[in-house]
């Protein structure tokens, strides 16, 4: 295993250094009030799971090509929520996943407790369905196995029975497989490291549930129950699937949608009981540039059907809920948040920062001076923009508006060299930091349909005095960014042309860093990031 492992689990260790948790100044759901507000988490945490284990709640979701991958978050009270782990350093097979596979690799997860360990399911639709576990959620995860091979094979979730058998479900991607909206469900071994060939179709989802994928398998009051959403990512719904018997036949009950609401294509999730009895489903929203955002609906059971959210417009199935009473667990917690702001201020990489492929060890380093240092690594000869860039250093956007402003010193030793701030997606933009003819430029780049070789333009270039700046980017509602740049924190001037945030393949926009240049050397420059500060 190469040593760039070895260095991100060092990066990526969680508990290793104490390190200050700010509250996010620009989205915290809960209230302060005994309420929240939907959605509890407005970032991109595609596809999210959730389980209760004692009084810990503990959520992963989709994380696709980026490195490391498959978040672990923690709550207490199911509305207030940390990032604290990763369950994969790097993603697998290494000489894949060593270059960007935009949409790819890690698709919907699921995280289970059994036997007193974690587990996360997780499914690379070109590869099969593998597994991790642990003892210890917040330490080192197992390297993934795995346990069934096969293109187009999606959404796992398995269930061990009371009578000692243990059984997987899931879906299929009909790119991939080429079929589509039907579930499956085959058993497998005690320990979850191997399958059968065994797999009996429970639904074909055709005629009335065109679509349906992602289920979550469950078993209550001697009925085996699969939530799965169907009609669609942005536009369907919730779908509870029923039987006495693990093959069914099952019924089938639609128990939310948008109805009058605003919240489009509430599906795909989890239920979770919390230690008083309450029963809440977490759920994603695709919200275009922002990516997937997570909301949470209260649930009650009626004649062994589940109830999710509340029925406002009268049609016999729930609809979201804007704001809401907090889930009872038995006592108040703080507020928590996911990071966004980071003053790099120890030595490991934060945990809201992901990479475009798996890293390289000379991509950055962090530092006890107080920055993380980026490298300029060669453009790849063939690429006509940013889209097959490996090293873009990249997170979330954390809300639907928001301002982030970073301080950052370029110390160029080449002409062409470059460094930037950067809204990346299917479109991106970036304020361009760069040196030519020994003198140092700044100046917009625009690129449209990156990922169907869409060509860069720039925009407003001037030449800048000194090598530490500070680029700021303004996102309004639907995504709208504005840059400017100020060399004293104080009076910034605008730059360039606003421009549309769009989303990346099956992600949200997200903002970053990049560090670039022409050609090998072998003393390159280099970009200090002194911090990104994110407020409203």
């Amino acid at each position: 295993m190469r040593k760039a492992f070895f260095v991100l689990i060092a990066f990526y260790a969680v508990g290793l250094w104490a390190q200050d948790k700010p509250i996010s100044e620009v989205w915290v759901s809960d209230n302060g009030d005994g309420t929240y507000t939907n959605p509890i988490l407005h970032s991109d945490f595609s596809d999210p799971d959730v389980i209760r284990v004692g009084d810990d709640y503990y959520m992963t979701a989709s994380s696709f090509n980026t490195a490391p991958g498959l978040p672990i978050l923690h709550s207490k009270d199911l509305v207030n929520w940390e990032l604290v782990n990763y369950a994969l350093p790097e993603q697998v097979p290494l000489d894949v996943f060593n270059l960007p596979q935009h949409g790819k690799g890690v698709w919907a997860p699921c995280i289970r407790y059994h036997n007193k360990e974690f587990y996360i399911f997780y499914p690379d639709p070109d590869f099969g369905i593998y597994m991790t576990k642990t003892k210890d959620p917040m330490g080192t995860w197992s390297h993934p196995v795995l346990i069934k091979s096969g293109k187009g094979l999606i959404d796992p979730t398995p269930l061990w029975d009371e009578d000692g058998v243990t059984y997987l479900a899931y879906a299929y991607a009909g790119s991939r497989a080429g079929i589509k909206s039907l579930l499956v469900i085959c058993t497998m071994n005690a320990e979850a490291t191997a399958t059968n060939n065994d797999e009996v179709m429970i639904i074909d989802g055709h005629q009335n549930e065109s679509t349906i994928e992602g289920p979550k398998f469950y078993k209550r009051n001697g009925y085996y129950y699969i939530f799965a959403p169907a009609g669609g990512v942005a536009t369907g719904w919730q779908t509870i699937l029923r039987s006495k018997s693990v093959y069914g036949p099952y019924e089938t009950k639609k128990v939310l949608h948008q109805g009058n609401t605003a919240i489009n294509g509430p599906h795909q999730g989890a239920w979770v009981t919390t230690q008083t009895g309450e029963d809440w489903f977490l759920h994603f929203q695709d919200k275009g540039a922002y990516g997937r955002i997570v909301h949470m609906q209260p649930m009650t059971w009626e004649a062994n059907w589940p109830v999710i959210g509340v029925d406002q417009n009268k049609d016999g199935i729930g609809e979201p809920v804007a704001t809401y009473k907090k889930p009872n667990v038995g006592k108040r917690y703080p507020l928590k948040t996911p990071p966004d702001s980071d003053e790099f201020n120890q030595p490991k990489l934060g945990l809201q920062w992901q990479w475009q492929a798996n890293p390289e060890v000379y991509y950055g380093f962090p530092t006890t001076m107080g920055h993380f240092t980026m490298y300029c690594r060669p453009i790849p000869e063939a690429a006509k923009n940013l889209y097959p860039v490996s090293n873009l250093l990249l997170q979330k956007f954390p809300s639907e508006t928001f301002t982030a402003t970073t301080k950052m010193t370029f110390n160029a030793r080449f002409d062409k060299e470059q460094v930037g701030f950067l809204i990346m997606g299917l479109d991106y933009s970036y304020l361009k930091f760069q040196q030519e003819n020994g003198q140092l430029y700044l100046s917009q780049v625009v690129c449209k349909n990156a990922d169907k070789n869409g060509e860069e333009t720039v925009i407003g270039k001037t030449q800048i005095a000194t090598n530490t700046v500070y680029l700021r980017v303004n996102v309004g509602k639907g995504g709208m960014c504005n840059f400017l740049y100020s060399l004293d924190n104080t009076n910034f001037k605008p730059i360039g042309d606003p421009f549309t945030a769009r989303e990346g393949k099956w992600i949200g926009s997200k903002i970053g860093f990049l560090a670039l240049r022409e050609g090998v050397t072998n003393d390159s420059g280099s970009l200090d990031i002194d911090w990104i500060r994110f407020t409203k």
